[in-house]
């Protein structure tokens, strides 16, 4: 699941290099032809990035390709950071009052020698630049300019085996009762259910679906997993489909608002709509007018792991899922790894695996992978692995933990997804106040706005509540003048994951390219403000 930032790589790049900065530096040296040949090539290139992001998981030769470009744009910015040191020196050198001392420092400094050298490596990256460019066509790659790439589709049906569900009686009857007691208005009840991937929000929708007191008090049960695009004739055509089985893929959006109509009309329903990712209030506003024709007493269920969807389509504040118990993520545990009965001829495993239940910190399905993984092994050696490895570390199928988080990051904007994986170099279960972290991301340069005027501070909190709003940061504290935050582990095991091919931790010292933070930390694991100023620097590569 590694990740290429090679896009935002190249948008930086290009803004360096259109930087009134860099036009001084490139007149001074005599090298504007050239560099204006980088940024053309540059453009071309990250032009078809973003198309290469999102198939590089299917094709090896694909993320080398992005790999190389991505070192090219470095080799680029080093170069420019080279002209930008000499310019400086020649700065220094011109004032006679910093003396003899200061000349002899940069007596080794030779104008000629460093043109030659400069011109040589410029002409290097140009021609590396050219051959990446020339590559991109066997990849037939198309341009795009939509930052949030989503890269593929989750299903969901509505049912579920009950017995197999440990410890969310209390959620479900929290459901229940907002699909039974009757409100007053015309307006159709609408109840957000919020949590982080993998939590158990669809299981417990589908609990509700299949509540045999919610079947009889309904007319209609319609169950729909939302397209990612919310698109209102697919809804259409699914809504239509799981309440009545026609199939209406062939009609027009006025044809099937007459068929949705007929359907809905003075019937009591009882709509999921699951996995909801559209932030879009015009969007939501045309869906719901479509669903008005039912009766008194209809209700809506969704679920999102963004609080941004819960306030746009929440009529009451939204209902926050809890994580589970240990207690109840070890009956669970137990449930998966071993036919029943069997964990008692298995103390040594069982004694394992309440280590390995820790580690999932209450999220079901992060339960459900690690159970199924091991359910078919019982040699101590293969449990102790799983217990004393790091989760993304291990193998991952399509549905399982991980591959789930991650379609919370899928759906991150593209300024959000270097924010997010820097956080990997934090220890898990920090706790980080956002003047600390927005510091950080302030000192990486990954900051950027569309609005001329904002303040950089601005624009750290403006982040920050978007990755709070989609349930990738939790908050600890709301202070007057400061916001306490930590990832949930398995978030945090998300971002190693992300970065996993782009920089191994283990080696770090070699491989040190980009300045970022080498944590200095309190008696109690927090980092702060305080903590910041006293940091060392170190920039890693992304």
């Amino acid at each position: 699941m590694a990740e290429s930032f090679a896009f935002e790589i190249a948008g930086k790049l290009l803004e360096k290099l259109g930087s009134a900065a860099c036009e001084r530096i490139s007149l001074a040296w005599g090298v504007r032809e050239e560099f204006e040949k980088l940024k053309l090539t540059l453009a071309a290139i990250r032009a078809v990035v973003l198309d290469a992001e999102q198939q590089q998981a299917r094709s090896l030769e694909l993320s080398l390709w992005l790999q190389r470009f991505k070192d090219a744009c470095y080799d680029v910015d080093d170069l420019i950071d080279e002209f930008e040191i000499q310019a400086l020196r020649r700065l220094v050198l011109k004032r006679g009052s910093t003396g003899r001392k200061v000349r002899h420092f940069f007596s080794g400094s030779n104008p000629w020698a460093f043109n030659f050298r400069m011109g040589y490596k410029i002409k290097k990256a140009n021609e590396m630049l050219n051959k990446i460019a020339a590559e991109k066509a066997k990849f037939h790659l198309t341009e795009k300019h939509e930052t949030n790439v989503i890269h593929r589709e989750r299903e969901t049906y509505s049912f579920v085996k009950t017995s197999s569900v440990i410890g969310r009686d209390e959620a479900k009857q929290h459901l229940v009762n907002f699909l039974m007691n009757p409100t007053d208005g015309e307006d159709i009840p609408v109840l957000p259910t919020v949590g982080i991937g993998g939590i158990g929000k669809t299981t417990l929708a589908q609990l509700v679906f299949n509540e045999e007191s919610v079947k009889s008090h309904f007319e209609l049960r319609i169950w729909v997993c939302v397209t990612e695009d919310f698109d209102i004739k697919q809804l259409m055509i699914k809504i239509i489909k799981s309440a009545t089985g026609m199939n209406c893929k062939d009609m027009n959006k006025e044809e099937l608002h007459k068929v949705l109509q007929d359907c809905l009309n003075g019937k009591r329903f009882f709509l999921v709509l699951d996995d909801v990712w559209n932030e879009d209030k015009k969007k939501w506003s045309e869906l719901k007018d479509l669903l008005c024709g039912g009766a008194q007493g209809s209700r809506i269920i969704i679920t999102t792991r963004s609080r941004k969807v819960a306030t746009i389509t929440g009529t009451i504040p939204p209902y926050d899922l809890e994580h589970l118990s240990y207690d109840n993520c070890l009956s669970l545990f137990l449930k998966l790894a071993f036919k029943e009965g069997e964990e008692k001829q298995h103390d040594n495993l069982v004694r394992i695996g309440e280590g390995i239940v820790q580690k999932c910190k209450g999220v079901a399905l992060a339960v459900k992978t690690l159970g199924s993984l091991l359910c078919s092994t019982r040699v101590q050696h293969d449990w102790e692995l799983v217990r004393d490895s790091e989760l993304w570390k291990l193998k991952q199928e399509e549905n399982d933990i991980l591959p789930a988080l991650k379609l919370s990051y899928d759906h991150l904007p593209w300024y959000l997804t270097q924010c997010f994986a820097f956080c990997s170099v934090f220890p898990k279960d920090l706790e980080f106040n956002d003047i600390f972290l927005i510091s950080l991301w302030k000192a990486n340069g990954f900051l950027q706005s569309p609005y001329e005027n904002e303040e950089t501070e601005d624009i750290g909190k403006r982040y920050l509540q978007e990755l709070l709003s989609r349930s990738l940061f939790h908050q600890v504290e709301d202070m007057p003048f400061h916001s306490s935050f930590k990832m949930h582990d398995l978030v945090h095991d998300l971002a190693l994951s992300v970065v996993q091919n782009e920089q191994d931790a283990s080696q770090l010292p070699n491989n040190l390219r980009r300045l970022q933070s080498l944590l200095l930390l309190d008696e109690e694991g927090k980092a702060d403000s305080e903590t910041f100023k006293g940091a060392t620097f170190v920039w890693l590569q992304f």
